[in-house]
């Protein structure tokens, strides 16, 4: 499994085959691994070699650390496409996973100059600010925060969001949603995250702005939602365009 006349790095090939061993199912989430003592004397190699191929396999969210506890196999991180304009929920379903939100901030606040800006309405008009944990399987993956036109979304109530915020607006409002921008950036979860999604303060997260428009072109939210790192990743399918 070590080949030590193999031009490929010894940590490369202990991670490749440590990764091999999580992707074929032989070692699943929440597993241990051996210690970095186990691995180098099993491979005589040195533990700083071990060290490197499990460093990396952390920083890529494959294994974490449990001080004093040891190292562990990860959750599978959820795959979520740029392309498609869908909602958590959908997202959930068609994983298999069963979807939910934990509501805890509904309420009609003044826009501030930023979102007044972004939605296309006047400074300190009526917008909702929701704020909601979104969970998968009951475990939480994201904190989410909306800002909605209370003059665009008329009557929307907690439990018209605690059902489907995209189904009142396209199912009781017949209003289009047609197209979103996202601007994606990586950043650390404060305390009031990690309470919030049951991780530590300054663990990796994927902050996400989106902000989503009717079919005229009218502005109809903006959303800033923190991801766990450790569980989502994301991808884009890019064709080649034509040399001018």
């Amino acid at each position: 499994m070590i080949n030590k006349n193999s031009p490929l790095p010894i940590y490369y090939q202990l991670e490749s085959h440590i990764k091999e061993l999580i992707d074929t199912g032989v070692i699943l989430p929440g597993d241990s691994i051996p210690s970095e003592r186990e691995y180098a004397e099993k491979y005589e190699i040195s533990r700083m070699t071990v060290r490197q191929a499990i460093n990396s396999l952390v920083n890529q969210g494959l294994l974490y650390r449990k001080k004093g506890s040891g190292t562990f196999v990860s959750d599978k991180k959820i795959e979520q496409p740029l392309q498609g304009l869908t909602s958590f929920t959908e997202d959930m379903k068609k994983r298999g996973m069963i979807p939910s939100s934990k509501l805890i901030h509904f309420e009609i606040v003044p826009a501030s100059s930023f979102i007044a800006n972004e939605l296309k309405i006047s400074e300190y008009a009526p917008v909702y600010e929701i704020k909601r944990i979104r969970l998968a399987d009951e475990v939480p993956m994201a904190y989410e925060t909306n800002y909605l036109s209370a003059n665009l979304v008329k009557g929307l109530t907690e439990a018209d969001v605690n059902a489907s915020l995209y189904a009142f607006i396209e199912g009781k409002l017949n209003l289009h949603i047609a197209s979103a921008e996202q601007m994606i950036e990586s950043t650390k979860a404060s305390s009031e995250d990690a309470k919030l999604l049951q991780i530590n303060k300054d663990h990796p997260m994927l902050l996400i702005q989106r902000n989503t428009y009717l079919q005229d072109g009218t502005p109809l939210e903006v959303v800033k939602s923190l991801y766990r790192g450790d569980r989502y990743k994301f991808f884009i399918k890019m064709d080649r365009t034509d040399s001018p």
